[in-house]
């Protein structure tokens, strides 16, 4: 082999790489050289689906941790890597929480920043921007749903000076066993306090529970908990459930007696017992074309 055909195919094998490694992009900063933010410790890190099962669908991961601290493994790595398995692509989203110093409305401001980088960069990184959902557990569940139910009425992003033409309202939405309710009577405490502060007025907990808040145009919904729920209580659920019902929202709602909270989609024994993630796969993500039959 000649040294003018060696240093030819050392430089395809550059472009290659470097192409590779744009249309795989690892790990996102969520706010790199967006001005005012580029110290928010905010970030995604992407699951590339199976090649062989890929419908170009993505999920965006959201681990629970009441609103203070996140369960990145069972509740975010373990997640993405199953949808990736699956044949979704999965960004597990590390979003601002007020163990580092933050409320509202940093969480939705990175969900609805993950959203918009996944619509702009869909081609580049072979992802349909139809198919955009967003899965998340306890507090997580309440930001997905959040995300799904406040659309782009709330358009956190054009406060920061950011704008956008694509929606920052997800396709399809999971909250498993998630915080839903702000009322006093079944609210989950330590999320409202690190969500919207320890001493919320009643108009602050009405805007953030959720049930309250479901439009007509809210996408599908795939709902899961307990009744044996010692940390979240499952009328938090049952409420959610009613109003998708009443607004006429497509949803399944699966309601267990035994499982309790926080069982994520790890290893464990309340998932190979109740099979949830199975549930999820057939037929509700084949019925919404995200998932391969």
């Amino acid at each position: 082999m000649t040294h003018k055909i060696k240093l030819l195919l050392n430089i395809l094998s550059l472009i290659l790489i470097t192409k590779t490694a744009f249309a795989v992009p690892g790990t996102i900063n969520l706010w790199r050289n967006v001005k005012g933010m580029e110290n928010e410790h905010a970030w995604m890190k992407f699951y590339k689906a199976n090649p062989e099962l890929d419908k170009k669908a993505c999920v965006i991961v959201c681990p629970g941790g009441s609103y203070h601290h996140l369960g990145i493994f069972h509740e975010g790595i373990d997640v993405a890597k199953w949808f990736a398995k699956n044949g979704v692509n999965a960004f597990m989203l590390r979003y601002r929480v007020a163990g580092d110093g933050y409320s509202h409305p940093a969480m939705l401001e990175d969900i609805q920043r993950a959203i918009q980088l996944i619509r702009e960069n869909a081609d580049e990184w072979n992802i349909d921007p139809s198919k955009i959902g967003a899965i998340g557990f306890s507090a997580g569940g309440h930001l997905v749903a959040m995300a799904g139910a406040f659309g782009d009425k709330e358009n956190e992003l054009e406060k920061l000076g950011i704008k956008t033409t694509v929606s920052l309202k997800p396709d399809f939405v999971m909250p498993i066993y998630p915080v839903v309710s702000m009322q006093d009577d079944i609210g989950h405490q330590w999320s409202r306090k690190s969500l919207i502060g320890r001493n919320p007025d009643q108009a602050l907990k009405d805007k953030f529970s959720l049930e309250l808040q479901i439009p007509k145009d809210m996408c599908p919904v795939f709902l899961l908990t307990n009744k044996d729920d010692r940390t979240v209580m499952y009328e938090n659920s049952q409420r959610l459930a009613k109003a998708l019902k009443d607004a006429n929202v497509s949803h399944v709602y699966y309601l267990g007696e035994h499982g309790d909270h926080g069982f994520g989609m790890g290893n464990n024994k309340v998932v190979q017992e109740s099979q949830w993630h199975e549930r999820l796969l057939k037929p509700w993500l084949i019925s919404l074309g995200v998932m391969a039959e």
